[in-house]
């Protein structure tokens, strides 16, 4: 699968005319991208003397965007599996999956205006924008899968999910947007 593979590959064969990979993959691999930076950001942080007092949640974070960049890795496969096979359930719990883990994610984003080395500030606030784009994507392809299943009772309570959580990460970008901006501008 592409987790094994080049970019480069992957790209080639998302741009081409293959039934998968697809939006629910592309989406899962932007969300790794988030979480990696969350990472980046955390390893340039860990054992500096400026940011001693933030060491333990320091690690914990790692520990979780690490988790998590190793799931959506995973969940790129899965996705184009779950396609390729065309079992609608697997189709819709895949990037329905990806959606709870961007809600999960996004949440590492803010402790680290403060806590995060101030040199990769930015990076925090595109993990954030990485996080939301992946969410907003692999809620599309959640709809588009509900849709073929047609259980209306499953549809309710999935979108009801989606919709709460989507608000929270729209605010936790935003407001994580504007304290990096209040930095960069000091």
């Amino acid at each position: 699968m592409y987790c094994d593979n080049s970019l480069k590959e992957y790209l080639n064969d998302l741009a081409a005319k293959l039934a998968s990979p697809g939006g629910g993959s592309a989406a899962a691999l932007t969300a790794a991208l988030g979480a990696s930076l969350v990472s980046m950001v955390v390893n340039f942080t860990l054992g500096k003397p400026k940011y001693a007092a933030f060491q333990d949640m320091l690690k914990k974070t790692l520990e979780k965007s690490e988790n998590l960049r190793t799931e959506f890795l995973r969940l790129v496969d899965l996705d184009v599996q779950a396609y390729s096979s065309k079992n609608i359930r697997d189709a819709l719990d895949i990037p329905l999956m990806v959606a709870r883990l961007c809600f999960e994610g996004i949440k590492l984003c803010p402790p680290l205006v403060i806590a995060g080395n101030v040199n990769l500030i930015s990076d925090v606030a595109v993990a954030a924008a990485l996080l939301e784009a992946a969410f907003t994507s692999a809620s599309f392809n959640v709809a588009i899968n509900l849709k073929s299943l047609q259980d209306k009772k499953l549809t309710r309570r999935i979108e009801k999910e989606l919709q709460q959580k989507e608000r929270i990460i729209k605010e936790t970008r935003l407001a994580t947007e504007v304290e990096v901006g209040k930095i960069i501008r000091g």
